[in-house]
C-alpha cells in the first residue's frame, strides 16, 4: 500500500474519531488524488456544506456518492484504498 493511502486511511480514522481538521488537512495535502478528493468531499458533506461537498464529488468523479449514507462512504473508501485501485473501485 503506497504512502498516500496509507495517510488517507488515518484522515478517515480521524474523521471518524471527531477530529474533522486533521482529517480535512491530510485530505487537502493530497488534493488532485480521486481517493482524497472523495475523502475531501464526503467530509464537507458530512460539515453539512453541501456545495462545497458536490464540488470535491466532481473533481473526485464521485458525483453519484452526494446522496449516500456517509459510513457506506467510508467503507467504500477504505476498501478502495487498501485495494490501491487509484479511485475506481465499486
Amino acid at each position: 500500500m503506497s504512502d498516500i493511502s496509507n495517510e488517507l486511511l488515518h484522515a478517515i480514522e480521524l474523521a471518524e474519531s471527531g477530529d474533522w481538521e486533521t482529517a480535512h488537512r491530510l485530505a487537502q495535502e493530497h488534493e488532485g488524488e480521486a481517493m482524497a478528493d472523495w475523502i475531501h468531499a464526503l467530509l464537507h458533506k458530512i460539515e453539512g456544506d453541501s456545495s462545497n461537498s458536490r464540488y470535491w464529488y466532481d473533481r473526485a468523479g464521485k458525483p453519484e456518492w452526494f446522496s449516500r449514507k456517509p459510513e457506506t462512504e467510508w467503507s467504500e473508501i477504505r476498501k478502495c484504498l487498501v485495494e490501491d485501485c487509484g479511485g475506481h473501485c465499486e
